[in-house]
């Protein structure tokens, strides 16, 4: 008998492969079986999907630290995980938008005027999510970079495999907390603004164990992370008006927020 993966032969006995770790399956595919490997796979407490999710709670540097320094079998790898979460994040959206739509509208929070654009803004992230997920990554690293400029225990690819496991967890979690207030009836823009400081505390708590910080430590860095993270946003605004307006699309985008301040201040100025 070989091995159906990478034709290693076995002997009969043999229920993995001496080779490439495949299962040696001999029964025919029925439903039964495939439910108890579904099963096996997702909702079993020792598996490593669930494992990785759980870890990555209680003891981040386990899994992270693991997957830097070579060990890599016992939780799910980091280009996996980081898959996976994109693919929960799609289908989140379009449960989100089809079933729970006030959870995306922030229009009594919008700016009189910007509704437009802010319809625009989130139209962009639902279709470019994925490709933003990806780059907040390498962003993120960088900013970190500068934030933990004296401590040099991860390289800057090391620190786009933590943000990659950071980001994938804050993902996954996001998904499975705003569809389950969604179904509790709680779903509405105001949960996903209280998703925001909750990502920043998670993200806090796992660089703190990942870099053995204490308490007073990190709050310092979470500020300095702030003051990079404000710097980091006012040159991408820059960027982005520079490119609104060579593309001539600055007046159609900003035009109605700045026609609905001029009336404001003539309607203030008649009444003073």
């Amino acid at each position: 008998m070989n091995c159906k993966n990478c034709h290693t032969e076995l002997s009969t006995k043999d229920d993995y492969c001496k080779c490439c770790g495949g299962k040696v399956i001999r029964n025919r595919l029925t439903f039964r079986n495939l439910f108890e490997h579904i099963s096996e796979t997702f909702f079993n407490y020792d598996n490593k999907l669930l494992r990785t999710f759980v870890q990555l709670f209680k003891q981040p540097e386990d899994v992270i630290d693991g997957y830097v320094n070579g060990t890599r079998k016992k939780y799910v790898n980091v280009i996996s995980y980081f898959a996976l979460a994109i693919t929960i994040s799609g289908f989140y959206l379009i449960i989100v938008k089809k079933f729970f739509p006030e959870t995306f509208d922030f229009s009594q929070m919008t700016i009189s005027g910007q509704e437009e654009f802010q319809k625009k803004n989130m139209s962009f992230i639902e279709e470019y999510q994925s490709i933003l997920m990806m780059l907040y990554v390498p962003l993120y690293a960088l900013m970190a970079r500068i934030t933990f400029f004296n401590i040099k225990k991860y390289n800057y690819t090391e620190l786009l495999v933590v943000f990659m496991y950071i980001q994938a967890q804050i993902s996954i979690a996001s998904a499975i907390v705003i569809i389950t207030l969604g179904v509790l009836g709680i779903s509405s823009s105001i949960v996903g603004m209280l998703m925001v400081p909750l990502m920043i505390i998670y993200s806090a708590y796992v660089l703190k164990r990942l870099l053995e910080l204490s308490t007073s430590d990190i709050i310092v860095r979470t500020l300095l992370f702030f003051v990079v993270l404000g710097i980091t946003f006012v040159i991408i605004t820059i960027i982005v008006f520079v490119v609104l307006f060579f593309t001539g699309d600055l007046q159609e985008t900003f035009g109605p927020a700045f026609e609905a301040g001029k009336k404001i201040g003539e309607e203030a100025s008649k009444a003073n």
